[in-house]
């Protein structure tokens, strides 16, 4: 037989060939799920840290801002004057010494943040929200609110300081007026509260100013007077944009003096229009009203006399009622105090000086420091 057709013996084949025949192809493998569902939990834990560091920031920055108003506030009292070592040198010497202090604390913070991180990655950010609580806390007492008035005197300069010497001259009116009296007027007010309350929304007021305002013109008697004033606001001579923007929203009907809603809406839009004449100052927008086109109008009589807000025009109303603001503003505080207490409190019993300077008078603002 020929050599071509013989077969070699299977012992003979190579050892390679004998294990890639044996062996079968192996299947593609197949990914696994679990890596896949894995891959997510990195980005959950990101967001998780990101919150905590946010919360923990956060609340140290509550905690550092409410601790430098006070000292600043406090500091701004105790040392005030001009003279070096009395007063200037110890104020810049408590706020280095702040500075300092706030360094050292910050460091101990970061070397005590990584104790609490190993006991609980929340505990530094529920800390810090909670110092923050306390101090939240802790600015709405009256004694807070003292120190934050002397840290506005600080930094408001000139201005604050004209608006707390104003704003005394308020408490002192509402000290003078007499509780009796005052509870009548606020009774005969309540049937027109309604009216006031649209109107003052209407034209953005404070609806206490508004009221207040009311019970200066007519003490809520609305009648007509002998110089031309009519209702709840003794309306005159209202401006004409004023009086257009009234138009619009009554039927020719409605649109007489003797409607309350109609003449609150006249002498809201009045003050309105005053108020934006004197560039939101409440005490010059408040003797516009008052004085209205005579003379020129105001804006014609600081012109003249060169002033510059109500403190510098005072001198030059001898004649015309530079007590007007203050009168408006006084009733403004005893519609707020009746509406928050509940009852009007005497300015000069126990602790009612500070808590009814934490009120705040309408139009003003809060945080008045004694």
């Amino acid at each position: 037989m020929p050599r071509s057709t013989q077969q070699l013996p299977a012992a003979k084949l190579p050892p390679t060939a004998r294990k890639k025949s044996s062996r079968p192809a192996a299947a593609p493998k197949k990914k696994s799920k679990k890596k896949s569902r894995g891959k997510k939990k990195p980005a959950i834990s990101l967001r998780r840290n990101v919150l905590l560091l946010s919360v923990e920031i956060g609340g140290l920055a509550i905690v550092g801002i409410a601790a430098s108003i006070a000292l600043l506030g406090y500091s701004a009292n105790r040392f005030a004057g001009t003279r070096i070592f009395s007063s200037l040198l110890p104020f810049a010497g408590g706020i280095f010494g702040f500075i300092v202090l706030t360094a050292l604390l910050l460091l101990g913070w970061k070397r005590l943040r990584t104790r609490l991180q190993g006991w609980s990655p929340h505990l530094p950010a529920t800390i810090a929200f909670g110092l923050a609580l306390a101090a939240a806390l802790l600015t709405i007492q009256d004694r807070f609110t003292q120190t934050f008035g002397h840290y506005r005197t600080l930094v408001g300069g000139r201005a604050e300081a004209g608006r707390v010497t104003l704003a005394h001259q308020v408490f002192a009116a509402y000290r003078r007026l007499e509780p009796p009296a005052l509870e009548k007027l606020i009774d005969r007010a309540q049937p027109y509260h309604p009216a006031i309350e649209e109107a003052a929304r209407t034209y953005a007021i404070d609806v206490d100013l508004l009221q207040g305002l009311a019970a200066t013109e007519s003490s809520y008697l609305p009648r007509q007077s002998h110089d031309g004033g009519q209702g709840l606001f003794q309306i005159t001579q209202i401006p004409a944009a004023a009086r257009d923007r009234v138009d619009r929203l009554f039927a020719p009907e409605l649109r007489v003096p003797d409607n309350p809603r109609y003449n609150a809406h006249l002498g809201a839009a009045t003050l309105r229009h005053y108020l934006t004449e004197m560039k939101d100052d409440l005490f010059l927008g408040l003797l516009a009203y008052n004085i209205g086109p005579a003379n020129g109008g105001l804006r014609f009589i600081m012109k003249q006399y060169g002033a510059t807000d109500f403190v510098t025009i005072q001198p030059y109303l001898q004649r015309l009622p530079r007590d007007y603001p203050i009168r408006v503003l006084s009733y403004s505080l005893a519609f707020r105090i009746h509406q928050r207490e509940g009852r009007l409190l005497a300015y000069e019993e126990g602790g009612n000086a500070l808590r009814i300077q934490g009120i705040g008078i309408p139009g003003i603002g809060q945080g008045v420091s004694p």
